[in-house]
């Protein structure tokens, strides 16, 4: 730990929790190396040795303020200019991302952005003439909830990289980790580089495959224990904080920047891509990977090789709160150190003897923490290589092994009890039951995965005991879904009582108890007008359901440009005691017209009449209307894909477009069509790989313009 510097402030950055920029703490630095598991891990050649290996551009997740951006390597080019914007004609751009030269790589993490938006991208390649022509347009959405950011910064030694692709891609899969495990609406800045030296300029120690730097404030012992304490929100947190010293171990407490925000704490960025700390320094911290480490960017990670996204984490995990006094000049202790037992209700802070992480008094050892002073204090145990539990936080790290941190593993639990707060226990409603016949139903409801993979189902019965459930269905992230079940064998006149429920590694929730009453065996048919789909200028399909209610049932549309409709579809007839969907085309429209129309359903017991719904067609030309659709046939090496189309009165070509990225690279054989109604479109496809996900979308043409179905993924067996 360095010595304390100047108190930071002046600091204007987003999601500080309302935090004013003068901190009334003081700020100082923190340094940590990642190291090889022993010097035969780590060979480092001189760097005339080095050829650079171009690893290709894997997936990586949109974060709450970033996505990847990738193309298509166009043959000649030298580089490429990147547009970003919020809007698919470019008449405005995101600050640094027009015409932005990011050098001849196919891909580039885009940072700096909003949650829950869609931006829109391009590309120019240019040659030593100049720039060509534009690429197609290209979307893609950051995360819409709300919780903890990790604004990352790449500096020259990763964006002029030969693999920088490759590398922010890397990155960015470790940050959209740490955003899906921790709500706290903070947001921390950190610097990322690819270097061999520290941010000073002095060369990475020997063996340290990676370091960090970050920010800690100097916090009185009381003011932090009492935040940390106010701050608890996990069952984690409940036990941690129960089992907090009951005297101080030391007059302050020494918090990174990051954490000392987890506990609304006035704590800002203040550190300089130098590495010195002071007033207006923007970041919490800086990674720093050893470019002299033979690091892989992608997984699996192979023998040989270090993987590159468990050190980026475990630097992580330093810059954002983890980390020992141990080792360091000074005696005020670091929050993990609070949990530093030896036994059962005998703490140890010392290097000497054994200390393991423990959130119950000692009764329980999380993990072993590391006693050899070759290795930080701070970090995990590690045993020889290769580890059974190759953990993100080992203060050794082994080649070909891959690790990352996750709501249970120590490092997850770790950052819990000092601040951080895990997506807990799912938040489930029930919603009213639809559908309900005399011997089924829909059962409806809504969950919340809190960011942690969610079984849900429901409960049903006559009574709040229940006694029935529906299967299992499966939810991850932080948005809520839509959770439905069909139940049959119900008896008719009778008052079922049902809840959702959810389950993951939070807990278990239970949705609020809700009832529905089955109605008699037979009756008047039971009707709804659902909304129309397949909108043309002079067609469209209606949709409805109907349950006969045990009597066999006439079922109809009436249509047309009033309430009066005036025009009817050919009847059907329908039996049977469930809901049943019915549709009808209808043609002969109007274009650019407005109509009505309606569901009605007759049986011996009477007739219904369902509600009232519009559509209006489209105009008799314009541009063609496209759908992805799911995949088929989906084998080892090829697959169907599908779409619809409705080429809008004019004559279009139309054809698929897809790859493992977004950026697809593969069309398939143009289709020419033409007229006014929805036709479906496929398209085989063939030389695929195996166990790979691929992307696709449809993509139609005609004098009007162009039109892009949405990604849509299948993944071969």
């Amino acid at each position: 730990m360095l010595g304390l510097a100047a108190r930071a402030g002046d600091i204007n950055l987003p999601g500080q929790n309302g935090v004013s920029n003068a901190s009334p703490f003081q700020a100082g630095a923190a340094t940590h190396e990642t190291r090889a598991a022993s010097e035969h891990e780590l060979q480092l050649p001189n760097a005339n040795e080095i050829a650079p290996e171009i690893e290709a551009v894997s997936s990586a997740p949109a974060t709450r303020s970033s996505f990847m951006a990738t193309w298509e390597n166009v043959t000649g080019a030298i580089g490429y200019l990147l547009d970003v914007s919020t809007n698919d004609s470019f008449s405005d751009y995101v600050d640094g991302y027009h015409d932005l030269d990011v050098g001849n790589i196919t891909g580039r993490v885009v940072t700096g952005l909003n949650p829950g938006t869609t931006y829109y991208y391009r590309v120019r390649p240019y040659t030593v003439t100049g720039p060509d022509g534009y690429s197609q347009v290209m979307t893609a959405t950051t995360t819409p909830t709300t919780g903890l950011i990790i604004q990352a910064t790449f500096d020259s030694s990763i964006t002029g990289n030969p693999n920088a692709a490759a590398i922010e891609a890397m990155i960015n899969r470790a940050i959209a980790i740490y955003e899906s495990l921790f709500r706290d609406p903070i947001t921390i800045q950190i610097l990322f580089r690819y270097a061999t030296t520290a941010p000073d300029g002095t060369p990475l120690p020997p063996g340290a495959i990676a370091g960090s730097s970050s920010v800690i404030y100097l916090i009185p012992w009381s003011t932090y224990i009492n935040a940390l304490r106010a701050d608890g929100m996990t069952s984690n947190d409940f036990l941690a904080n129960a089992n907090l010293p009951c005297t101080t171990l030391s007059a302050n407490i020494t918090p990174n920047s990051a954490d000392g925000r987890a506990v609304s704490l006035n704590t800002p960025p203040a550190m300089f891509a130098n590495g010195t700390v002071g007033d207006g320094g923007p970041y919490d911290g800086i990674v720093t990977l050893n470019s002299m480490a033979p690091f892989q960017f992608t997984r699996p990670t192979i023998s040989g090789n270090f993987d590159a996204q468990r050190a980026t984490e475990h630097e992580i995990d330093e810059v954002i709160g983890l980390g020992s006094y141990l080792g360091h000049t000074g005696s005020d202790i670091r929050p993990q150190d609070l949990f530093s037992w030896s036994s059962a209700g005998l703490r140890n802070i010392t290097s000497s003897g054994t200390r393991y992480f423990s959130i119950n008094g000692g009764v329980a050892n999380i993990v072993d923490f590391n006693q050899n002073p070759s290795g930080d204090f701070g970090d995990w145990l590690s045993t020889a290589c290769p580890q059974a539990d190759p953990y993100v936080q080992n203060a050794f790290a082994c080649t070909g092994q891959s690790s990352d941190v996750a709501a249970t593993s120590p490092e997850g639990v770790n950052l819990d009890v000092i601040g951080y707060d895990l997506a807990g226990t799912p938040i489930v409603t029930t919603n009213a039951a639809t559908n309900v016949a005399s011997s089924s139903a829909t059962l409806n409801g809504t969950v919340n995965p809190n960011g942690l993979t969610t079984t849900v189902h429901f409960e049903y019965g006559t009574t709040t005991n229940y006694g029935s459930t529906t299967a299992n269905q499966s939810y991850t992230g932080n948005t809520t879904h839509n959770v439905s079940a069909n139940i049959t064998g119900l008896s008719p006149n009778t008052t079922y009582h049902f809840r959702l429920v959810g389950t993951n590694n939070g807990g278990t929730s239970h949705g609020s108890d809700r009832t529905f009453t089955t109605p008699s065996a037979t009756g008047p048919p039971v009707v709804t007008t659902n909304p129309a789909t397949n909108v043309a200028s002079f067609s469209a399909k209606l949709n409805g359901s109907v349950s006969p209610h045990g009597l066999t049932t006439t079922v109809y549309f009436q249509y047309g440009t009033t309430t009066n409709y005036g025009l009817t579809t050919a009847p059907q007839t329908k039996t049977g005691n469930t809901h049943q969907s019915f549709g009808a085309n209808i043609s002969g429209l109007s274009a650019s017209t407005t109509y009505h129309f309606r569901i009605v359903a007759t049986n011996s017991a009477g007739t219904r009449y369902g509600v009232d719904r519009t559509f209006t067609t489209l105009s008799a030309t314009g541009f063609p209307v496209v759908t992805t659709n799911p995949a088929t046939n989906i084998a080892n090496f090829s697959a169907t894909l599908h779409g619809s189309l409705d080429p809008h009165g004019l004559t279009t070509h139309v054809y698929f477009q897809y790859g493992t990225t977004t950026s697809y690279g593969h069309t398939t054989p143009m289709q020419s069509q033409s007229g006014n109604t929805y036709r479906n479109i496929t398209a085989n496809i063939s030389d695929l790989t195996r166990h790979t996900t691929y992307h696709f979308r449809i993509v139609a043409t005609n004098s009007v313009g162009t039109r892009y179905g949405s990604d849509r993924t299948f993944t071969t067996p």
